[in-house]
């Protein structure tokens, strides 16, 4: 009888010490430097991704998967969560995911397959915030790594649609004065944000000398460049972003600073980038006069005639979703059943409109509202915007020049609702958020943040 205990010990320890050992092997195979390599790995599949989705569609999924798998790998291997303190930070974000994930018990049985579908869709809410929340940050160099790799594909794609922009010079001209622009990749709303990004990225690496001296002048007309080809491309959203975060640079420089030469010199810069576009891009001028009398449209009692212009048919809609928000002001309608709902609103509101001309609300904030009601907007906007305040007291320019730009493309699209318009939002805003976290790193140059 005495024996069995004897057994059972014997056996307790026979276990420990094989965990013991799997645990040193495992820390041998997958050690911080490797594991840290594949989250750079991984980092740069989901940014050469956002270019190239429309021909390898899974390249972005991979990455935010693979972001995943190493923080869980890191987790299990080292027995800890590296960024524990920071729960509050991910778990905002991650809020967000069971606000949309709630809306299953207020969706039509019609409409579910279209709820899972944006289940999936939404799941970078929990892979991307869990593998960056297990893994330690990045080195300094890796960041700067990805923030390098993301200005040279920006300014590959802007070569590429400029070249297309000179060998059908007259039918994309022609294109912008039918609400419509350039063919881009990836889309042209997304892709102005990101020019506006990988400029304002570009600044902060010259102005904290986080570049190579004989790099510095490349990177230089690196941004001259893309400054004049969003001019060119004239998208609205990437504009509008771009004179915010100039106007802000302004602000800054004049009361922080009291640097008004400098101040001075980027307001006759952006006169003279507005007399130059002006001047020389015809899409320009077209985009203008096109903008011009979208707006007039708006005023317009019929929606027969403004409903072909971008500005106009966009107040019709955020119209019919106010009206979908009225009936249902606490927990809206569901995301899966707006469209059926906004459709009703179409209808009663607009009559004379044909069914092909209704759109979703272009504007994330009024979508949340009629989708998720007044409580899942109320959530949405801390879930989302926390991070932001709690790097209120941090240097993180980057993390601000991203969130304003995540602000202003919430004012004028759905951007949450698109493969590519998730992963610009989330990736690069946790990827700023990276360098603001804990690190041991002691590299002299600038982290961007």
């Amino acid at each position: 009888m005495r024996k069995a205990p004897l057994r059972f010990v014997a056996v307790g320890l026979f276990l420990w010490n094989l965990h013991r050992y799997y645990l040193a092997h495992m820390q041998t195979v997958f050690t911080l430097a490797r594991l840290q390599r594949a989250s750079l790995f991984f980092s740069s599949c989901v940014i050469i991704g956002i270019f190239i989705a429309n021909w390898f569609r899974i390249l972005p999924s991979i990455g935010v998967a693979g972001i995943a798998v190493t923080g869980i790998v890191y987790a299990c291997t080292y027995r800890r969560i590296a960024n524990w303190e920071m729960w509050p930070v991910f778990g905002s974000l991650f809020s967000l995911y069971l606000l949309f994930l709630s809306q299953g018990l207020n969706t039509d049985t019609a409409n579910l397959g279209e709820y899972y579908r944006d289940i999936v869709l939404k799941l970078p809410f929990v892979a991307l915030v869990l593998g960056f929340w297990l893994m330690p940050a990045m080195p300094s160099r890796y960041l700067r790594w990805l923030w390098i790799l993301l200005i040279g594909l920006t300014t590959v794609a802007a070569v590429g649609a400029t070249i297309n922009y000179l060998l059908h010079f007259r039918e994309i001209n022609e294109l912008y004065l039918h609400s419509k622009v350039m063919p881009t990749e990836p889309d042209h709303i997304r892709f102005s944000l990101i020019i506006t990004l990988a400029i304002a990225v570009g600044v902060l690496l010259l102005v904290h000398q986080a570049i190579l001296q004989k790099w510095r002048p490349w990177l230089i007309v690196t941004i001259v460049l893309l400054a004049a080809f969003l001019h060119l491309l004239s998208v609205r959203s990437g504009q509008l972003t771009f004179y915010a975060l100039s106007g802000l640079a302004i602000i800054w420089l004049v009361l922080k600073k009291k640097l008004w030469k400098q101040a001075a010199l980027i307001v006759t810069a952006l006169i003279l980038l507005l007399a130059i576009s002006f001047i020389a891009f015809p899409t320009f001028n077209n985009r203008v006069y096109n903008t011009r009398l979208d707006v007039s449209k708006v005023k317009q009692t019929s929606a027969k005639q403004g409903k072909k212009y971008s500005i106009a048919a966009r107040v019709y809609s955020y119209k019919a979703a106010l009206g979908v928000w009225r009936d249902n002001k606490v927990l809206g309608v569901g995301k899966a059943d707006l469209e059926g709902e906004m459709a009703k609103r179409y209808a009663i509101f607009y009559p004379e409109m044909e069914s092909e001309y209704y759109i979703l609300p272009h504007n994330q904030y009024l979508y949340n509202l009629a989708a998720h009601g007044g409580l899942g907007l109320l959530v949405f906007v801390v879930g989302m915007f926390y991070p932001a305040w709690w790097a209120r007291r941090k240097k993180a320019p980057l993390l601000l020049a991203h969130y304003v730009s995540i602000a202003l493309s919430f004012l004028v699209e759905y951007t949450l609702e698109t493969q590519i318009g998730l992963a610009y939002v989330l990736f690069f805003l946790l990827l700023a958020l990276q360098g603001s976290m804990p690190t041991e790193d002691n590299d002299p140059l600038w982290r961007p943040a």
